[in-house]
């Protein structure tokens, strides 16, 4: 492993862009802490430790929303509308046209994604300033608000800027990178915390390792989730084109069993959150019933967020997968998957293998995001990272590897993957 990192070293161009990126989330992580004009970061404080209210916003942000700094609203306006336009790609044909023109659709569409994230950030922003932080504003007025929704949207702009640099000059995905080290950034308090507990006596150190073989099995766990995929085997028939002749090969269609990702982790959570947010705005005894039901760890959340995560996996599967156009591809090109016939059969099989890689990954994939609620109820611990946290946090990991890895082999250096 340190021969493999000092062989990465050596490269120049791999050596720049690990610097670069580095030193990107070095400005990240001092932008976290600057604060926002007018804003009393004390109240916002003390509203995060009263609620558990947007605490997985904030581990993505890296605490800059508990500090309101400019970055407090994170990456999550880019994201929101980098799915959005994702799911208008199924009912807006321009942007269906876009998808299939090359790089020059992709430019098109990507900034149809950064004028929808200012949109967002925008109605974010203001929503934030003018209610539920609004006790927070130092000097309320027209002035005041304004200079804290625009310190906000300009924040939210700056990281999507920052994070197409980071995929443009530095190495792995500039956006998960920044979410990354917003997670990362939390680990030492974290650590600190929890070593005081154990200094104390409030937690034992045998149910501390005990956590943290489970933590340990997670993300063994998460690494098969995510490395895990079906292989589907194609077969194409031998072609005579003048006097050569072309095909014969056999090859696979690799299916992932995770195929959506943290997609679904993200709405869910989201929409989740919209009850006691709107509850929280209302002082009526049935408001707050709503509030305490619908707070992270109850039953009635942890089920929604199970049955949510479950249905939304199927949903961006649904929208992003289809296997009647890859059917009509192989027959295209005349390839045939064993024992099926080319075109519907082909379909319909390649259909049954996506549900059940589906269902297999959503329950996995609710069964990790469920699991810091179970730990904490049975090791009455407080677990650091949720697991939403912690796939993203191996996802990076693994795609930065894999990026690293592709460097290596172009100079025939051994890599991290054998």
């Amino acid at each position: 492993m340190l021969e493999t990192l000092r062989s990465a070293w050596r490269i120049k161009e791999l050596r720049q862009r690990i610097t670069f990126t580095l030193l990107m989330l070095v400005v990240f992580r001092l932008g976290s802490h600057v604060p926002v004009p007018g804003v009393d970061p004390s109240q916002i404080t003390n509203f995060f430790q009263q609620n558990n209210l947007f605490g997985l916003f904030n581990v993505f942000a890296g605490g800059s929303l508990e500090r309101y700094s400019i970055f407090a609203m994170g990456i999550f306006p880019y994201i929101n509308a980098s799915i959005i336009v994702q799911l208008l790609g199924v009912v807006i044909p321009k942007f269906e046209e876009w998808s299939k023109e090359g790089p020059e659709g992709q430019r098109k569409l990507q900034q149809v994604v950064r004028y929808g994230a200012i949109v967002l950030a925008l109605l974010q922003a203001t929503g934030m300033t003018l209610g539920i932080f609004r006790q927070a504003v130092l000097e309320p007025g027209i002035f005041t608000y304004l200079t804290i929704i625009v310190a906000l949207v300009a924040g939210t702009a700056f990281l999507m800027w920052l994070g197409e640099i980071i995929t443009e000059k530095g190495i792995g995905n500039g956006i998960s990178i920044l979410i990354f080290g917003g997670i990362v950034s939390q680990f030492g308090p974290g650590v600190l915390q929890t070593y005081s507990l154990v200094k104390i006596g409030q937690l034992n150190i045998f149910v501390l390792l005990l956590a943290a073989l489970v933590v340990l099995a997670l993300i063994v766990g998460i690494v098969a989730l995510e490395e895990g995929q079906r292989r589907i085997p194609v077969q194409y028939a031998k072609r005579v084109v003048g006097r050569k002749m072309y095909g014969g090969q056999s090859t696979h269609i690799p299916f992932k069993v995770n195929q959506a990702g943290v997609v679904p982790v993200i709405f869910a959570s989201t929409l989740l959150l919209f009850p006691s947010t709107i509850a929280g705005f209302i002082d009526h005894p049935v408001a707050n019933w709503v509030r305490d039901v619908f707070e992270p760890g109850t039953a009635v959340h942890s089920i929604l967020y199970i049955l949510l995560i479950l249905f939304f996996a199927y949903f961006y599967t649904a929208v992003q997968f289809d296997p009647g156009q890859i059917a009509n591809e192989m027959k295209k090109h005349g390839g045939f998957v064993p024992g099926l016939r080319p075109g519907r059969p082909t379909a319909e099989y390649l259909t049954r293998i996506s549900s059940r890689l589906t269902l297999a990954g959503a329950i996995s994939l609710a069964l990790i995001a469920i699991s810091p609620v179970v730990m904490q109820s049975i090791f009455k611990i407080n677990v650091m990272f949720g697991g939403t946290s912690m796939i993203i946090v191996v996802g990076v990991v693994i795609e930065t590897m894999k990026q690293i890895e592709s460097h290596l082999l172009m100079r025939n250096y051994q890599g991290f993957i054998k």
